[in-house]
């Protein structure tokens, strides 16, 4: 995966807490102008689509949590090991789903790659199936009740 990953200090936190509530006032906007000054002295204007301002609010809110912030193309291919600390399981659990047909991915000479998407999507189904697993595990729970 993409190496650029920072863990924000309390300074940074701090700052990313007043910008998150100054920018979120223009979350709903099409677009936002910004003016911009470096601690270099250069200054600039620049206009920015609202999804970037979004994405921009999004980082913010984690580096006010103290979390850190890796920024990652959709595009991105990665290894099974990066795909299994993304699911939370073994690599060897992984390997398992992509050999099932689970999840694409494709051989770079002996390595497997999963591409980003592909492993985001897998995640997404899962969970929206847990999601209604819960759901009808609940229904089912409440007309066990009402019987007695």
């Amino acid at each position: 995966m993409n190496k650029l990953l920072h863990l924000p200090n309390a300074a940074e936190v701090e700052q990313a807490k007043v910008s998150s509530r100054t920018l979120s006032k223009y979350a709903d906007a099409d677009r936002v102008q910004l003016s911009i000054k470096g601690s270099n002295g250069q200054a600039d204007d620049l206009v920015l689509p609202g999804h970037v301002l979004q994405i921009l609010l999004d980082v913010l809110a984690e580096m006010s949590k103290g979390n850190a912030i890796s920024l990652v193309p959709h595009h991105q291919e990665i290894s099974t090991q990066e795909a299994a600390n993304l699911l939370n399981v073994s690599r060897p659990f992984l390997v398992g789903l992509l050999e099932k047909g689970a999840i694409p991915f494709r051989k770079v000479g002996a390595h497997r790659r999963v591409l980003l998407t592909d492993l985001m999507s897998y995640k997404d189904q899962t969970q929206q199936q847990r999601s209604k697993a819960l759901d009808e595990l609940a229904a089912l729970s409440q007309d066990e009740d009402m019987g007695y």
